[in-house]
């Protein structure tokens, strides 16, 4: 087979490729993500501590992440043609791809949120802090850089479920390795894929690792928290004098970090 032979179909394979992983990982976020840190907030000590959802809950990932992929995807065809209306091509492969990823990277939230200071938790909490808070100001800013690597990781790993999809009939360059360089002995066309899904690799990891990297030193850049009497510091420098005896106690609010450029 010759190049001009091999490239349009190498073309339509990458695109194909690309979708399903793409849309596969923006579905395993935003379903993962939620579910990771219901784990943590429902596991004990947690904000929500209820034993019962949270073992129910890891339960049901557990087994979701035990299921070998190519069982995953037969056993969710009659499911799959209910939600596409079809079994085979890209748009059937994004649903077993993403069921498939939402417990893989529930799992890494969960770890990457655990690694957060409990101490931060405590003193949004001590300041009155609503568990809504508590997430959205302590919990994902602080687990940030842990959470775009683990999304790098569940990425990679669709690249490969997707070429063992391409073998059932989604496409992209798995099923083309399969059916020119497997079937039809075409092995410069299996290995000219197996090169593509390397580079393709090797971008996505530099691409996560850089912004992992970039997110996790503008964090240490910047000054630790500290709490302030309301209505801002004593002039000139000089602490705040203490309040008469018959005066309310100072309220205290907390002070957003400053960035050093």
């Amino acid at each position: 087979m010759t190049w001009s032979e091999m490239e349009p179909l190498l073309e339509q394979a990458c695109w194909d490729t690309l979708y399903m992983v793409g849309w596969s990982a923006v579905i395993a976020v935003v379903g993962g993500l939620p579910l990771g840190v219901l784990l943590v907030l429902t596991d004990r000590g947690g904000v929500l501590q209820n034993v019962v959802v949270n073992k129910v809950i890891g339960q049901i990932v557990n087994i979701a992440r035990s299921m070998p992929f190519i069982i995953l995807m037969v056993a969710l065809i009659s499911f799959t043609r209910a939600i596409v209306g079809t079994t085979i091509g890209p748009e059937a492969a994004i649903v077993p791809l993403a069921i498939g990823a939402i417990p893989f990277y529930a799992r890494l939230v969960e770890t990457s949120v655990r690694e957060v200071d409990g101490g931060l938790v405590e003193a949004v909490q001590a300041m009155g802090g609503s568990t809504w808070t508590v997430v959205r100001k302590v919990l994902l800013p602080e687990s940030l850089p842990a959470l775009i690597s683990s999304a790098t990781t569940t990425i990679v790993a669709l690249i490969g479920y997707s070429a063992m999809a391409g073998t059932v009939g989604a496409g992209g360059l798995g099923d083309l390795a399969v059916r020119y360089g497997y079937l039809r002995f075409e092995t410069k066309l299996m290995w000219i894929t197996v090169a593509i899904l390397a580079v393709v690799i090797a971008i996505i990891q530099f691409a996560g690792d850089l912004a992992a990297r970039g997110l996790s030193h503008r964090g240490r850049s910047s000054a630790a928290p500290r709490l302030i009497p309301r209505g801002g510091p004593s002039r000139a420098g000089k602490p705040a004098s203490a309040p008469e005896p018959e005066a309310a106690p100072a309220e205290i609010e907390l002070v957003e970090p400053t960035k050093v450029p």
